[in-house]
């Protein structure tokens, strides 16, 4: 078997796991469901999550040392995973062969001809890793021994990469030149950086997950393949999934691919910031391409196949090369190999084709820079969007934007569809960050369960058990988690506004005691006053009396001829063209009712109303009410973020904080 078959077979493996691992992520305990499938594995290969990740916390969640695992190889054999298990590289490969298949061979040459703009994803990549890593230059980083050693390792882990750029802009100037002019480049973004540290806005922000291949690739999956396409819903689900700002998601996934068709793997060279990650560790990998100079015609052949535009025929580029195995395949000479150890009448694979390092630390400090521009906003602290409530158990704001790779994987496994990709409602930071809408999907966020928080695969949403979701047992002195605050809207709601009876919200509220209770009322109805007539046992004669159109049921009516005198209101029990039956109150006595018929007073018709009230010091923001709040449009309950116990500022409760989540 010849290695791009093999290469081939890989590929449509893990581009078949990837799709099995999407539609298992759902609840249930069947093979088809998530049971103890480890859906988040190939998320947790990624090392750009991992070291992204590291920059920002410091910290390294257990699962993202996959990450390490797949560097590791990345640095022993180069850019296999782009080749031979990065899904979306699958996609990409496939169509670019489709566009390629008819061209001939003078355009496959020139559309697989390397271009200085391959150099663009560099920029993207530590443009990201600079809006990441602003906590590194923060003071209280370096207080601790503890602290400061991990932050001197996660330095070096970033100056390593800066330091495996090759200086190729400026070929006439010295060495010593090139190197001085770095380091004072590097002088002036560590001043920077801790000028910045000095402000609170000098946090950092993950915006990886905007274009890293495998969070883009599962959430398009979970969030417009699969739910237009209607396959793998969860049980109970009548309807596809709904997902806000599908067409925005879309578009980005289905443009991704469609560019294949100009340039093969355009995404990959171009713009992937994973592939510019292991561009850098592969570039000099100890299994690296060679060509044999003496066996080489000049033929071309392999560069009229090599999507990924490494050059194999003249002089390679290692960190390009994704080891897809064409070259080898069609050379006839059998001139393109890949060896430990090149010999001496070969060309080895250079590390050509990276920017200068002072390019490089530009993008790093335009990133640096740019997060605390993008957080003066301050939707992340005093002045943050109300409507914007993130799932149970989400780290407060700014270390949750710290974690997010925006991958999908929380609103995928939602049994409710409740959790949607933001919009701009959390500004440009938080796009496609995990936001809940009560009203888009099946309920609200269910009482009785966490399954967003085990499936984060960085902690963004960490691991809630119920006992403390309901904060029972062991989390009793703590409370629930609270992930904000009904509040109803008066002006909007039946029984406060309109006169008409509805308790939906009071009987679909899960917490007990109940979180929404009522207060009863007696209103008048719209209408003159009535004059009452001669009495029949239970029945009033009412002279012109007409039933209105549209009332409220029977069981909320009353006949009042005194709202201050419960002895004086009489519940409604039918009524028709001139009369109206009532039930008159056990110790009334005939005479007495007699004896009202005879008072030239007026009588009324009145509705018994519940209006519903939010005890906030029960009530956990699950949104249930605001879901099934028959008024639609914008409901009469609502939720905000008000009140999370993710942020004890927010407290609406006098004296009463909660613990960070």
């Amino acid at each position: 078997m010849r290695i791009h078959h093999v290469r081939r077979l890989s590929q449509g493996y893990f581009l078949f796991l990837f799709v099995f691992f999407c539609a298992v992520t759902r609840l249930g305990t069947q093979w088809t469901e998530i049971r103890a499938w480890p859906v988040n594995w190939l998320l947790q290969l990624d090392p750009l999550t991992a070291v992204s990740t590291a920059l920002g916390t410091g910290t390294l969640f257990a699962g993202l040392l996959w990450g390490v695992v797949t560097l590791s190889w990345t640095f022993l054999v180069g850019r296999f995973f782009c080749g031979w298990i990065c899904p979306l590289g699958t996609l990409h490969q496939a169509l670019g062969w489709l566009g390629a298949r008819h061209k001939s061979f003078a355009q496959k040459l020139a559309g697989n001809a390397y271009h200085w703009a391959h150099r663009l994803k560099f920029y993207v990549l530590f443009f990201f890793l600079g809006m990441v890593s602003g906590p590194l230059w923060t003071p209280a980083r370096w207080t601790d021994w503890a602290l400061a050693a991990k932050t001197l390792g996660l330095f070096v882990v970033l100056a390593a990469l800066v330091w495996g750029m090759s200086a190729q802009e400026n070929p006439v100037a010295s060495r010593a030149s090139s190197r001085i002019q770095e380091g004072l480049m590097g002088l002036v973004l560590f001043a920077l950086g801790l000028a910045l540290g000095r402000f609170p806005a000098a946090v950092g922000s993950l915006q990886t997950g905007l274009l890293d291949p495998f969070p883009l690739i599962h959430r398009s999956m979970n969030q417009v393949v699969l739910p237009a396409l209607g396959l793998f819903q969860p049980k109970g689900l009548a309807e596809s999934r709904w997902t806000q700002g599908s067409w925005l998601l879309g578009l980005v996934f289905f443009a991704a691919l469609a560019l294949n068709f100009l340039k093969p793997r355009f995404y990959c060279r171009y713009l992937c910031p994973a592939g510019a990650l292991m561009h850098l560790v592969g570039q000099r990998s100890l299994w690296r391409m060679a060509r044999i100079v003496d066996r080489c015609t000049d033929c071309k052949r392999c560069e009229a196949v090599c999507d990924a535009a490494c050059r194999p025929s003249s002089n390679p580029i290692a960190g390009e090369c994704t080891l897809c195995g064409n070259c080898l395949v069609v050379c006839p000479e059998k001139a393109i190999t890949y060896t430990w150890a090149p010999s001496p009448n070969s060309t080895a694979a250079s590390g050509e084709g990276l920017l200068s390092r002072r390019r490089v630390l530009a993008a790093l400090g335009l990133g640096l820079f740019a997060a605390p521009v993008f957080r003066l906003e301050g939707l992340a602290q005093r002045r943050f969007p109300p409507l914007v409530v993130r799932p149970p158990g989400s780290l407060p704001e700014t270390e949750f934007l710290r974690r997010c790779i925006k991958c999908g994987q929380c609103s995928r496994i939602c049994p409710t569809n409740v959790i949607q990709p933001a919009l701009w409602e959390a500004g440009l930071e938080g796009l496609w960050t995990p936001v809940l809408d009560f009203r888009a999907g099946t309920s609200g966020c269910q009482y009785q369960c966490v399954a967003c928080s085990r499936v984060c695969p960085t902690a963004a949403i960490r691991p809630l058990s119920l006992e403390e979701k309901h904060g029972t047992g062991a989390f009793a002195d703590r409370g629930p988690v609270r992930i904000g605050a009904a509040f109803v809207v008066r002006s909007r709601c039946l029984p406060w506004a309109f006169g008409k009876p509805c308790i939906v919200c009071e009987e679909n509220c899960p917490v007990s005691p109940k979180a929404i209770q009522t207060v009863e009322t007696l209103e008048k109805l719209p209408g003159p006053f009535l004059c009452l007539g001669e009495r029949q046992n239970h029945r009033w004669i009412v002279e012109g009396f007409q039933p209105p159109d549209m009332p409220p049921p029977l069981e909320n009516l009353w006949l009042v001829a005194d709202f201050s005198d419960s002895s004086l209101q009489w519940p409604i029990r039918a009524w028709g063209q001139g009369w109206i039956d009532v039930d008159f109150a056990p110790d009334q006595t005939k005479d007495e009712a007699a004896d009202m018929s005879t008072v030239k007073r007026p009588f009324f018709l009145a509705v018994r109303l519940k209006k519903p009230m939010v005890d906030h010091t029960r009530c956990v923001g699950c949104g249930i009410c605001e879901h099934e709040c028959p008024v639609r449009g914008v409901p009469a309950i609502r939720v905000s973020a008000e009140n999370e116990s993710r942020h004890p500022e927010r407290s609406l409760i006098a004296g009463k904080t909660f613990p960070n989540t």
